[in-house]
C-alpha cells in the first residue's frame, strides 16, 4: 500500500508517486506520432542495432514450435516486429502499453508489415498486468521500464507471467563509463536533444523530462539486484555503446 506521501522522480522533479503515471502518459501522447523518427535522430541510428542485440539474446526459435512474448512498453512494435522477422511460424507477441497513441501508431506499423496476425497489441499497466500465470516464453522491456513508477511491482509481474525455464530482457539506457565520452553525452543529451524534440515534434518538455529520466534510474549493478530480488536467477547484464544502453537478462527457473 502506497503511502499518501510517497514520492518519487519525475527527471529531476520530486512528484507524488500516484502522480507519475500520469505525467508520463502525457509525454507519450505528446511525442507518439514521431517517437521512432527521434530514436533514430537521438541515437544516431544506434538504437537499431542495440534492438537487434536485444533480438539475437532472445533467440525465438525459428521452427514451427509455439512461442509466445510479451513486448512490455513496446506501444510502436519496434522490438515485437524485429521479434516476428527473426521467428518461426509458431511466433505471437504481445505488445503491452499503457499509452494509448503508442498502441495506435504500432496498430498502423504492424498492418503496413502484414504482421497484424503475428503481433497484438493490448493496453495494459506493467505494475499489473493483466495476463494469467506462467502465460509467456518470454519478456521483453526496451527504453520503458525507467518510465514505470514502481520498477519493483513491474519485475514481480513480469516474474510472475513467465513460465518457468523462460527468459526477461530489458534494454535501457545505462551510466556511461568512458572518461570524455561522458561529457560529450551530456552535453549532447542536455543541449541537443530537448531542442531537436521542439524542432521535430514541437516539444522539448517531454525530451528534457526523457534525458533526466535516464539520469535518475539505477546502476546496472542496483538494477542487476532488484531483477534478482524479483525471484530471477542467472541475472547479468551487458555494457554497450560505453555504457550509454545496457542490456540486462535474467531466467524464471
Amino acid at each position: 500500500m502506497d503511502r499518501p506521501d510517497q514520492t518519487t522522480h519525475f527527471g529531476f522533479r520530486d512528484v507524488p508517486l500516484g502522480d507519475k503515471q500520469t505525467l508520463v502518459n502525457d509525454v507519450f501522447h505528446s511525442v507518439a506520432a514521431r517517437y521512432d523518427l527521434m530514436n533514430d535522430l537521438m541515437s544516431v541510428g544506434l538504437h537499431r542495432i542495440w534492438k537487434d542485440i536485444m533480438i539475437t539474446a532472445l533467440n525465438p526459435p525459428k521452427s514451427d514450435a509455439p512461442f509466445a512474448l510479451l513486448d512490455v512498453a513496446g506501444g510502436t512494435g519496434d522490438i515485437s516486429f524485429r521479434a516476428a522477422k527473426a521467428a518461426g511460424a509458431g511466433f505471437h507477441a504481445t505488445v503491452c502499453d499503457i499509452n494509448t497513441d503508442m498502441l495506435e501508431v504500432g496498430r498502423t506499423r504492424a498492418a503496413a508489415r502484414h504482421l497484424d496476425q503475428r503481433v497484438s497489441f493490448v493496453e495494459g499497466n506493467a505494475e499489473a498486468l493483466a495476463f494469467p500465470d506462467r502465460g509467456f516464453d518470454a519478456y521483453t522491456i526496451a527504453f520503458g521500464i525507467r518510465n514505470v513508477p514502481r520498477i519493483d511491482a513491474a519485475l514481480r509481474e513480469a516474474y510472475r507471467v513467465l513460465r518457468p525455464g523462460s527468459r526477461f530482457l530489458c534494454l535501457e539506457f545505462s551510466t556511461v563509463d568512458v572518461p570524455g565520452l561522458d561529457r560529450i553525452y551530456d552535453l549532447f543529451s542536455f543541449k541537443v536533444i530537448p531542442p531537436l524534440g521542439r524542432a521535430v515534434t514541437g516539444d522539448a518538455e517531454s525530451y528534457q523530462y526523457l534525458v533526466e529520466s535516464i539520469r535518475k534510474f539505477p546502476k546496472p549493478n542496483a538494477f542487476a539486484e532488484m531483477i534478482r530480488a524479483a525471484g530471477f536467477s542467472r541475472v547479468k547484464w551487458e555494457s554497450l555503446s560505453g555504457g550509454i544502453v545496457a542490456l540486462h537478462s535474467g531466467w524464471r527457473l
